[in-house]
């Protein structure tokens, strides 16, 4: 997997809940978890559309024990762990449905740099995590690269809503592996 022909997203911050994702155009996306008024944590991802303008993506509310609650993405409200449903035919690997009605996959690589790939219903690679050395950005700490493959599959990865739910099941895959939920 080279980074030729793809998007690449910095993000900041070990825990996702709470980071940043941006490239030489700014931060495109931010993570921002809060509690609310009956005292539950709630992470909102923001999408950047021009400068100080952002638009809400999703809202994740977690359950009370900190694990997977439920996800509000544009006008659909599902369980989170619809987005991150484990595929018992790859070991660490979980699925979900696209907004396009298709079934995507994260799982680990077999490559030297540890990608996490996220697979299209043809076994295509469209985008990858990349865990990387911390490196020290005026916006943050990075801790890894989100790369979005631009030509892969039917090419549609960079775009809304796809771009924008790969980027919450990254978040919540990352997550789940993290604390073994």
């Amino acid at each position: 997997m080279s980074a030729g022909n793809n998007e690449v997203l910095s993000w900041t911050s070990q825990d996702p809940r709470q980071s940043q994702l941006f490239s030489s155009y700014g931060v495109l996306y931010r993570f921002q978890t809060d509690t609310n008024a009956h005292g539950q944590s709630v992470t909102t991802l923001w999408r950047t559309i021009r400068a100080n303008k952002e638009d809400r993506v999703a809202k994740l509310e977690w359950a009370p024990n900190g694990g997977l609650g439920r996800a509000v993405i544009g006008k659909s409200t599902l369980p989170m762990a619809d987005l991150v449903r484990i595929d018992p035919r790859v070991p660490d690997s979980r699925i979900f449905n696209g907004p396009d009605g298709y079934q995507y996959r994260w799982q680990p690589s077999l490559n030297a740099t540890n990608d996490i790939v996220l697979l299209d219903q043809n076994n295509n690679v469209i985008a990858f995590y990349r865990p990387v050395r911390p490196v020290r950005y005026n916006l943050g700490d990075v801790y890894g690269e989100l790369h979005f493959c631009r030509g892969a599959g039917a090419g549609v990865v960079m775009h809304p809503p796809l771009m924008d739910t790969v980027t919450v099941t990254a978040m919540l895959y990352r997550f789940v592996i993290t604390f073994g939920l």
